[in-house]
């Protein structure tokens, strides 16, 4: 059994404070990224993908609020994680979401032409580029989330019923 992290090792507003040229350039590869012109749900898409991949809950949490906020449907948000058998997503979605889980699981193969080929038919050049560049950053974000164990921070509504 894989060990856990059951509590915070470094607060993000540590992180933020300690390294904010760090945070800037991740925040502005983001950033790049949105301004590409993306669809902006393929992309939380991706990143709740990613991040459940790479087991950060602190990304998935703030993911799933923009994604929320985005107006995504709630079936999609229950069944990213098994978007290959659930039967709603697009081509267009699909065919991100295997890029994504293609660029994020590196360690034991190549990306392959497949992903690349499926990606190319529904994403130009100028919009594979910034996709794979939002794939990139999640990932980063993901590692740094998962490695300090950052917080999961709690929506409004909950933390309300929680007080409650």
């Amino acid at each position: 059994m894989e060990p856990t992290v059951s509590s915070v090792r470094i607060a993000y507003e540590t992180f933020q404070k300690t390294a904010p040229a760090a945070q800037a350039a991740l925040l502005a590869m983001g950033k790049a990224a949105d301004e590409a012109g993306l669809d902006k749900t393929i992309i939380e898409l991706v990143k709740l993908r990613v991040s459940q991949i790479n087991n950060c809950a602190f990304c998935l949490q703030i993911h799933l609020n923009v994604s929320r906020r985005l107006g995504l449907p709630q079936e999609k948000l229950d069944l990213v994680a098994t978007w290959r058998e659930a039967g709603i997503f697009t081509e267009k979605e699909c065919a991100a979401l295997a890029w994504a889980e293609a660029l994020t699981r590196l360690a034991d193969r190549s990306v392959p032409d497949e992903a690349y080929e499926a990606v190319r038919r529904h994403f130009d050049e100028n919009q594979l580029i910034f996709l794979s560049t939002s794939i990139a950053t999640i990932n980063a974000w993901n590692r740094l989330g998962a490695a300090f164990g950052f917080a999961p921070p709690i929506p409004k509504a909950a933390a309300a019923g929680k007080a409650a």
